[in-house]
């Protein structure tokens, strides 16, 4: 049975009349990289403040670590590590010392400032002044923060936002192993999907505050079928060929088709098709939408239209 360390049940939001979350159900299981997918203004952040206790929800609850947050605030806040829009770190301090301040606060041990600084590869920079870092080093110093006290559940919102690609590969390579080396589950805020895509097990999608989609990247390319994309010499009277024998088929630019199909041996059924109908093939390809293509379609369209 899977544990799910998040929980929401119609979570909601307004500010006035304005529904910035609507009626949210969030599952993100134990062990996973929840990908927490929507354009900007979606009300990614909205959510994260709700699930941290910093606003409160209209409507609706949230359960971590399956203890209702509004009666367990405390024991639930203190196991999660969370890192929302920049980083607050003193830049006239070195690495080390800006954990130094977190650990005095929190009655951490001295272990745990070395720790996190090794988990985030920060180790030979330490004594270095904070102000001298990249801005990938600055997040980094924001995870290792998040990151002191060992925490089951990792929260970040557009950990990536500002940095060169150089930083988003380091960030992005951190998340990556936090699951596996440290056991944390990561919940991971962000507009741009082929981030998420190259890490998340998990993904949810969010739409004018309402939640379209939620399961694994393959659940969501399942909904979508292949297609076969055929260069032919008459594309269009080869379109209407095809369309009487009932295909669904789009001629796009130049000499292409893309017909909707159920694998290699649709393909290999609308090639003998046409081959038999008169025309030349130059050349055929079985495709499946790319996520990007899948994502930009639904984040389209209204919530309403979408996958519940």
């Amino acid at each position: 049975m899977t544990t799910h360390l998040v929980e929401t049940e119609g979570l909601t939001r307004r500010f006035g009349r304005l529904i910035a979350v609507d009626g949210l159900n969030l599952r993100v299981p134990q062990g996973s990289i929840y990908g927490f997918l929507g354009p900007n203004g979606a009300g990614k952040t909205t959510t994260i403040r709700m699930l941290l206790g910093l606003i409160r929800p209209t409507a609706g609850r949230v359960h971590l670590f399956g203890m209702p947050m509004h009666r367990n605030a405390t024991e639930v806040l203190a196991q999660i590590g969370s890192l929302v829009e920049t980083p607050a770190v003193y830049l006239h301090l070195t690495g080390r010392e800006n954990l130094e301040v977190i650990r005095r606060l929190r009655g951490g041990t001295r272990a745990q400032v070395s720790h996190a600084l090794w988990v985030v590869g920060l180790e030979k920079a330490a004594d270095r002044r904070a102000g001298t870092y990249s801005l990938g080093m600055i997040q980094r110093l924001g995870l290792a923060i998040a990151l002191m006290a060992t925490p089951p559940l990792l929260i970040l919102d557009e950990p990536t936002n500002g940095l060169d690609p150089a930083g988003i590969h380091e960030v992005r390579e951190l998340i990556r192993r936090l699951p596996g080396e440290y056991g944390v589950t990561v919940f991971v805020s962000s507009h741009l999907l082929g981030e998420v895509e190259q890490i998340a097990t998990q993904i949810g999608i969010i739409q004018a505050g309402r939640l379209i989609f939620q399961g694994t990247p393959d659940g969501l390319r399942g909904r979508y079928q292949d297609h076969v994309a055929l260069k032919v010499d008459q594309p269009e009277a080869a379109r209407q060929t095809l369309r009487v024998s009932g295909w669904q088929v789009e001629h796009n630019n130049n000499h292409t088709l893309r017909v909707v199909a159920n694998g290699e041996s649709d393909a290999a059924l609308l090639i003998s098709q046409l081959v038999a109908s008169g025309y030349s093939i130059y050349g055929a390809s079985l495709e499946q939408p790319s996520l990007e293509e899948i994502y930009l379609q639904l984040t389209a369209t209204p919530a309403a239209g979408g996958i519940r």
